[in-house]
């Protein structure tokens, strides 16, 4: 079964920690966001996945096995950690050829993965004369020629418009569903939150969220709107409970917590409702909450930052 699996992950550079005794696993089938504000670790612990930068302490896994370790990574790993220096007067086509070359891969799979990120008619054009977004496409055909199980791709969406992102949303959620594993750093939020099924938080190199989007959600505060004809009692009632309610004629707004705690208030005391209506918290303001101290969602854990803060590596 395809997986990644960090286990105690700790790399030191010179006195800076940059990732503190990281662990998680990502399975098959599913796309998993690393988020994380810069300098949190993401960079470096994606790096020693990848068997580019050796760890203090820990492993880093995929398929259970160090990637030096793979047999044939190249068909095993596809990765996107930064550009590859690709020659601007070759085509992408032939640039395509040349890395399959290495590992034995036919060019009918190069033409392939062309046509699955949708560079086809533009494979015999220069390179140099590629948009951001076409570059980023390229990548990840290259990334794909060896049809691998497990995808790890940092900023994806980089360069690309609109229509790429939404492009890019859907292509990844069908390489999910063939029961590959995705793992894909962003500082997209919003985007972030159209394509994961789980979020990985870091901050200061240690977990600070770890868990299924839904379930941060679910677990998230909002605010809510209620109109009442009993407005009056019910702004003091959720205030004696800690609740900040303010009143603005026959509508109560109360931040900071769920419609359900609101309900339940309202059962409890016989509060007329005549409609509710709820704000949600995004996920940029669930970000912040979960790299600044503030108390994490139900089913979210998250330790106290690394004493270590200072010139730390992305």
């Amino acid at each position: 079964m395809a997986s990644i699996a960090v286990e105690g992950l700790t790399k030191r550079f010179g006195s800076v920690l940059a990732v503190d005794d990281l662990s998680f696993t990502v399975q098959q089938g599913t796309v998993t966001g690393f988020l994380g504000p810069n300098g949190a670790g993401k960079t470096t612990t994606l790096r020693m996945l990848l068997g580019l930068v050796r760890p203090s302490s820990g492993r880093a896994l995929v398929n259970g096995s160090p990637y030096h370790d793979l047999p044939d990574p190249m068909r095993t790993v596809g990765a996107v950690l930064e550009s590859s220096g690709f020659h601007p007067a070759r085509s992408a086509r032939n640039h395509l050829r040349a890395v399959a070359a290495v590992d034995g891969i036919s060019d009918e799979r190069v033409d392939e993965v062309l046509e699955l990120v949708g560079l086809s008619a533009d494979a015999e054009r220069h390179v140099g004369g590629y948009s951001m977004g076409m570059r980023q496409r390229l990548e990840l055909a290259r990334a794909l020629l060896g049809d691998p199980e497990v995808l790890i791709l940092d900023e994806p969406a980089n360069g690309l418009d609109p229509q790429g992102i939404a492009w890019l949303r859907g292509f990844l959620r069908w390489l999910a569903e063939e029961g590959r594993v995705v793992l894909i750093s962003s500082h997209l939020l919003a985007e972030a939150a159209q394509t994961v099924d789980d979020v990985i938080v870091l901050n200061h190199g240690r977990m600070a969220g770890h868990g299924p989007l839904d379930e941060l959600r679910r677990g998230a505060t909002a605010t809510v709107r209620v109109r009442t004809p009993d407005a009056e009692r019910l702004t003091a009632l959720l205030s004696a409970a800690g609740t900040k309610a303010v009143r603005v004629g026959d509508v109560v707004e109360a931040a900071g917590t769920t419609p359900e705690a609101v309900g339940r208030t309202m059962a409890d005391h016989g509060v007329v409702v005549l409609e509710m209506t709820t704000s949600g918290e995004s996920l940029e303001q669930l970000f912040f909450d979960l790299t600044s101290g503030a108390p994490s969602p139900d089913g979210f854990t998250q330790p106290a930052p690394a004493g270590t803060t200072s010139g730390m590596p992305s």
